[in-house]
């Protein structure tokens, strides 16, 4: 597994910096005020003001700081030290409180301590991690009594599909062997000089769930939407402000869901 981690954190520190000046982020209009999260997962959070928040794979803290900005006292982790160290530089500059920590989520109990009221996580994460069972053990352990977790993710059945020919690529069951891809460009920038390796596993929706009820948790919404509320996969059409939709299918595909649970 070292292998595999090594390879995709050396690739998204080569992203952080074409991450950071690509009109996918946004990241002038960002530092003005503008708030990176998306409906679901806000409609879904409701409330944060004065709530502790830790945010797992953050990236560089966009979306983290958004939720400060709302009023939430925020952590956020990521296993890229460009990133955290671009999400504190961020935190800094539009005068925001948070707390950034450089760790895998395997063995975040090495390198953070405490209990939160949420633990959240969002669009592209899971794919990333080889063990739910770890991941979902991780959640319990950093969730207060009566906590909120809630993940907003693409859907593992739209991963299935290769977004350049529409066909069929990725197993929808967890395998114990990662896919992989090589890299060629990223999604925010696909003219950026990046490759190598990219290894991803596949986790079914009944995985997910059962991880964390395993861990006690209580599901209170799970939803599907039939659409990706970013557009960062090939051949996505704009259907309206926010919504963009794969139509090289023809079936309607279920492109993101959102749980949450309660501990």
């Amino acid at each position: 597994m070292k292998e595999y981690y090594q390879s995709n954190q050396k690739l998204w520190n080569d992203k952080i910096d074409y991450h950071a000046k690509s009109d996918f982020y946004r990241l002038d209009d960002f530092k003005k005020g503008w708030n990176s999260l998306k409906s679901i997962e806000l409609e879904a959070l409701g409330d944060v003001n004065g709530k502790s928040l830790l945010h797992l794979q953050c990236h560089f803290g966009q979306d983290t700081l958004s939720w400060a900005r709302l009023g939430a006292k925020v952590t956020g982790v990521d296993f890229a030290s460009k990133a955290i160290n671009l999400a504190n530089k961020l935190a800094t500059e539009i005068g925001e409180e948070a707390t950034f920590v450089e760790s895998n989520i395997m063995n975040l109990e090495e390198n953070l301590a405490g209990e939160f009221d949420i633990v959240f996580t969002s669009y592209g994460t899971i794919g990333w991690l080889h063990d739910l069972d770890k991941w979902a053990e991780n959640i319990k352990r950093y969730l207060k009594p009566n906590g909120t977790f809630l993940i907003a993710d693409f859907h593992p059945y739209f991963y299935m599909y290769d977004g350049e020919t529409g066909e069929m690529k990725y197993p929808y069951f967890h395998e114990k062997e990662p896919d992989f891809d090589i890299a060629d460009g990223t999604y925010a920038d696909n003219d950026a000089p990046i490759g190598g390796k990219e290894y991803f596993w596949a986790h079914p929706i009944s995985d997910i769930i059962s991880k964390l009820l395993k861990q006690g948790l209580t599901l209170e919404l799970f939803e599907e939407y039939d659409y990706s509320p970013y557009d960062c996969f090939p051949n996505l059409t704009k259907t309206e402000e926010g919504k963009y939709v794969y139509q090289e299918t023809k079936a309607i595909l279920p492109h993101v869901f959102c749980m949450k649970f309660k501990n």
